[in-house]
């Protein structure tokens, strides 16, 4: 019996044993895959996290190090000026410096040359194709266009070749084109300036300490379009070769608007060899014909020879001075005042004048102006004019314009000088630039007389320059018709003009090379129509410029208060 029992509980404890085993083992193995299982779970939320954390990395580095993708460059890299910009004198940018590329190829990246050559034979059909074709098989690195736009740029990126590449690099850019070109200039590629106010003022443009605070020119963009649109239809109006005008500012020399006819556009870097592109005003060297009659005239009444009323008699209807024979364009009274010489352009009238003026006044009267010397202005790009040479007749000549030669801007200048009081100026394209003494070439009395007298030249019925006549501007001026010095065949008709003559405040030299007469254009002439009977400036430089002042007058009275207050006055009362 106790045998028994004990088997039994030998059974049951082995039994017992046997089963706690197999249920173990059982929770054994699946606490294993559930382990498995959460270990997994773990280890892909590491590997996500992982690239999680890469692509962040990467993302911030590309962003840091405005890494290129495509060949597209970012676009908010940082950006250094290596050129200060120029603005005209109410601060509208001229010039400015931007960041433009070069369009280049690494061949090796190139994955099918056929297709990529299709591509951009599409976008560029003026590109040379075959040449490509060829800098592509040598598998050497080329670039393929430089200086492109901004949209161009766009398109090449939109074909997603990872072979095209943007190289970077600072371009000047000029907002007006063609506006300002013989003004403004160029640079080179380098960005050194070439040419103009970029060239003359380069070393200054590129100072660093300055580099934030722009180059200010008296220029005004507003008026300089006004005047080039003109200029532009007086070209075509008159089937001219050429036009130039310069505005200046009487007091201080300001040169508000200066154009040269025909120009070009300064952001296509083209090589520009004809000289028929040059700036007629401060490099064209001219013999300019009866503007230099005022000179005459303001020394003779300076010196007390004559009175403005002082009637000259017996002025015969020409002139023999050695081989030479001097005549008037149409006939005078042979009585005529000093006054009436300058009103109706006597050359007879004003060779009297001049010999009674004498040499030596005449000669100190130049070499003080500095009429014949190279120009002083911000530009290189100056005319030296003919070496006067005081042989026999030289006097008789000069004193009506013939024999001499100088740029328009002297001439101007010179206008400039004996309308404001007789002060003589230097004009200039720098707003902020340090203002010189002056000196005195003809006293304010002779100044005022000349003034009165260069009015009558436009108001009286026997004057040259009656179509720039405008109401409420007080034109006054005087006009030039001279062939050109090199060549007889061509002439050159212009008009100097000072306004308003009451008050004297700005000077506008018009140029016209080799005009025709219009036979189908109609003037308004003192209330009567009427054809042009000559070719002379009388009839087409003086027309461009009372046109030209009509629409610039109100710009300048809106920024001449004092101006601006007498144009009121006399237009309304």
């Amino acid at each position: 019996m106790r045998k028994k029992t004990k088997k039994n509980k030998q059974t049951n404890q082995t039994s017992f044993y046997f089963e706690d085993y197999l249920e173990t083992n059982k929770k054994s193995k699946l606490y294993k895959k559930i382990n498995n299982f959460e270990d997994r779970i773990y280890l892909l939320f590491f590997l996500f996290f992982s690239l999680i954390t890469i692509f962040s990395f990467k993302i911030i580095h590309v962003s840091l190090n405005q890494k290129e993708v495509l060949g597209f460059n970012n676009e908010n890299s940082k950006f250094t000026l290596l050129r200060r910009d120029i603005v005209d004198r109410n601060g509208i940018i001229i010039s400015r410096n931007i960041n433009t590329y070069h369009a280049a190829i690494d061949p090796k990246l190139v994955n099918d040359k056929k297709n990529f050559l299709i591509k951009l034979r599409l976008i560029f059909p003026d590109l040379p194709i075959n040449r490509i074709k060829q800098k592509l098989n040598t598998n050497k690195y080329f670039r393929l266009k430089t200086r492109i736009t901004q949209n161009e740029k766009q398109q090449l990126w939109s074909l997603g070749e990872k072979a095209i590449k943007f190289e970077p690099f600072q371009a000047r850019m000029y907002t007006h084109g063609s506006l300002f070109s013989q003004i403004i200039g160029q640079v080179d590629y380098d960005n050194y300036g070439i040419s103009g106010i970029e060239k003359y003022f380069d070393k200054d443009l590129k100072d660093k300490r300055l580099i934030n605070s722009p180059l200010e020119l008296t220029l005004d963009s507003n008026i300089q379009y006004i005047i080039s649109k003109e200029l532009s239809e007086a070209i075509k109006t008159f089937n001219a070769t050429g036009a130039a005008a310069l505005l200046m500012n009487v007091n201080n020399g300001d040169i508000i608007s200066l154009v040269s006819l025909p120009n070009f556009n300064i952001n296509q870097r083209a090589m520009i060899k004809d000289k028929k592109f040059i700036n007629k005003i401060t490099k064209g060297v001219y013999e300019l014909g009866s503007i230099f009659k005022t000179f005459t005239v303001a020394l003779a009444l300076e010196n007390n020879i004559v009175k403005k009323n002082t009637v000259i008699k017996n002025i015969p209807s020409k002139i023999k001075c050695s081989i030479h024979e001097i005549t008037d364009m149409k006939e005078h009274p042979s009585n005529l005042s000093t006054e009436e010489i300058l009103v109706r352009s006597s050359n007879v009238g004003s060779v009297i004048l001049a010999q009674n003026i004498g040499e030596d006044i005449f000669k100190n009267f130049i070499i003080n102006t500095k009429l014949t010397k190279s120009p002083e202005i911000e530009l290189e790009e100056v005319g030296t004019p003919h070496k006067l040479k005081w042989d026999k007749c030289k006097i008789e000549t000069i004193s009506f314009g013939h024999g001499i030669t100088t740029t328009p801007l002297q001439a101007t200048a010179l206008y400039a000088s004996i309308t404001n009081g007789g002060n003589l100026i230097k004009p200039s394209l720098i707003k902020t630039r340090k203002k010189n003494e002056t000196k005195k070439i003809i006293s304010e009395e002779t100044s005022k007389e000349i003034t009165s007298i260069l009015r009558k030249v436009v108001s009286s019925k026997n004057g040259t320059a009656s179509l720039a006549d405008k109401d409420g501007y007080y034109v006054g001026g005087k006009t030039g018709t001279a062939e050109s010095y090199t060549n007889n065949k061509q002439r050159l008709n212009s008009f100097i003009s000072v306004f308003p003559t009451n008050k004297p405040a700005y000077t506008l030299f018009v140029m016209l090379e080799n005009p025709k007469i219009n036979k189908n254009l109609v003037y308004d002439y003192r209330g009567i129509k009427t054809k042009a009977p000559h070719n002379t400036s009388g009839w087409n430089s003086v027309y461009v410029a009372g046109k030209i002042i009509e629409k610039i007058g109100p710009i300048l009275a809106i920024n001449n208060e004092e101006f601006s207050n007498q144009y009121v006055v006399e237009k309304f009362n």
